[in-house]
């Protein structure tokens, strides 16, 4: 998987399981429960580039959607309304996608 070697299959699986209903997804828990929040600056930015599907250097809400995939293949897409928040809660400039520094605030918070 994408984020072998950068964090814990059974972090993944705890923090996927965490979020594994509708509804259910919050950003703060997962980014603690996968251990994303604890890695350095550069693994974090690495997890930024694996997220970043299209390579534009933004993470877009389509991407947003999907989001939880990246983890591990067939994991739900997040609903419309967690991607909406999701994409509020990092998107920091307003410009309706979240940049590299503004992912790795949203991990560290």
């Amino acid at each position: 998987m994408a984020f072998a070697g950068v964090l814990a299959d059974a972090d993944i699986a705890a923090a996927l399981n965490g979020c594994k209903d509708a509804g259910t997804f919050d950003h703060k828990k997962f980014f603690k429960a996968c251990g994303m929040s604890g890695k350095s600056a550069d693994d974090i930015k690495k997890a930024f580039f694996i997220i970043d599907q299209d390579k534009s250097g933004f993470i877009e809400e389509d991407e947003l959607k999907l989001f939880l995939q990246n983890f591990k293949a067939g994991a739900r897409a997040l609903s419309d309304a967690e991607t909406k928040a999701f994409l509020k809660a990092g998107d920091s400039d307003g410009d309706g996608k979240i940049g590299c520094d503004e992912f790795a605030a949203m991990v560290k918070v």
